[in-house]
């Protein structure tokens, strides 16, 4: 790196501050966490979380030195809920793979707000849980088979599917909670519009009523399921060639 260049700002990039008060780093993520699912990224700002806290805001910037900091932290905070991968096992990578997919899709769900966050590629990505992760799916790629220049683009093949399908149903179930209604009171008063909407669409029409007795959550996991079979199956073809 040039000399007049400064490496990228992170929280993971520079020294921790030794400990010096009773409010704590851990305390601050913690308190922002129940800040962020209640209220959304919207909601999130130093001063509020110091209110939160009882603290004032300047206590809050002796540990991080502004929202994006905090936001890395949580986020790799977040990801310490993920269980850890499995220990590599040539035959069993495609069961581990999918499990640690639906654990990422789980966390997605229970924390909508980080659905962007985990779209963005950048040093969000490089706190220790977040490594940990990272590192065990590389670990399942490579065990089964995958050779080295592969293992990158595997991880990021599986992780661009979960990210994207688990960030549009963190929005449609956001959409669905500020409604004040469960998903399927929610989707059966739409079915009068959609019914109406696709009269000149049979397909649409066809495909909706093959599964409105089904619970609307079941049909999201079948969906993701089978979506991610499928990414499976094309990975699963490049050993095989």
């Amino acid at each position: 790196m040039p000399a007049d260049e400064k490496p990228t700002a992170s929280v993971w990039t520079r020294p921790r501050r030794p400990q010096r008060e009773q409010l704590t780093r851990e305390q601050i993520v913690a308190a922002a966490i129940e800040l962020l699912d209640a209220e959304g990224v919207e909601a999130l700002s130093m001063r509020r979380l110091g209110t939160r806290l009882n603290a004032a805001a300047t206590s809050l910037y002796r540990h991080v030195a502004n929202k994006d900091e905090l936001i890395e932290l949580v986020v790799d905070d977040v990801y310490g809920e993920l269980r850890a991968p499995d220990v590599p096992d040539p035959t069993q990578w495609r069961a581990a793979v999918a499990r640690t997919a639906a654990d990422l899709r789980a966390m997605t769900l229970r924390h909508p707000w980080i659905a962007p966050e985990l779209g963005q590629v950048g040093l969000v990505h490089i706190g220790p849980n977040a490594m940990r992760m990272s590192s065990g799916l590389l670990a399942q790629f490579e065990a089964a088979g995958f050779p080295p220049d592969e293992t990158d683009r595997a991880v990021g093949t599986l992780m661009a599917y979960v990210i994207g399908i688990a960030t549009s149903e963190a929005a449609y179930l956001s959409l669905i909670a500020r409604s004040g209604r469960t998903e399927q009171e929610w989707v059966a008063g739409l079915r009068p519009a959609f019914d109406e909407a696709s009269r000149q669409h049979p397909r649409l029409r066809e495909g909706g009523s093959a599964r409105q007795d089904v619970h609307p959550r079941q049909i999201r996991d079948d969906d993701f399921a089978y979506g991610l079979d499928r990414v499976l199956d094309g990975l699963a073809a490049r050993l095989d060639a």
